[in-house]
């Protein structure tokens, strides 16, 4: 099946061919106002669909902004927790919204191993 472009672009090829050279002229038993008639269909959907994702655009571009809104107010109820006495990084708390507690974090100290195999 050919892409709705392609196929628009078809439509439109024989329309513009027809209404420029033989607007007069019958062709497979229809008039050119029931052959625009007969694809209006097509062209009404079309502009629908561009409608829709239109709309879609934006509801995504409004759901990014709410996003960042729900993002900032996360970071500011980790923060209470980490700022809180009773709580803190080391809390079940916490770890319970998807951070690693303090004492499980590795200290970052790394040692290099020696070449040649000898242990000393």
């Amino acid at each position: 099946m050919k892409s709705p472009r392609l196929i628009e672009e078809k439509i439109l090829q024989v329309l513009n061919a027809w209404k420029d050279l033989t607007p007069d002229k019958s062709y497979g038993g229809l008039t050119l106002a029931q052959f625009e008639a007969r694809f209006q269909p097509s062209f009404d959907t079309r502009r629908q669909a561009a409608q829709i994702e239109n709309q879609l655009g934006e509801a995504i571009d409004l759901r990014a902004d709410a996003d960042e809104v729900s993002l900032d107010t996360i970071q500011l109820i980790v923060n209470g927790v980490v700022g809180d006495p009773t709580e803190g990084p080391d809390s079940p708390v916490y770890e319970r919204m998807g951070y690693k507690r303090k004492s499980e974090r590795k200290t970052g100290l790394t040692r290099k191993k020696k070449s040649g195999g000898a242990k000393e």
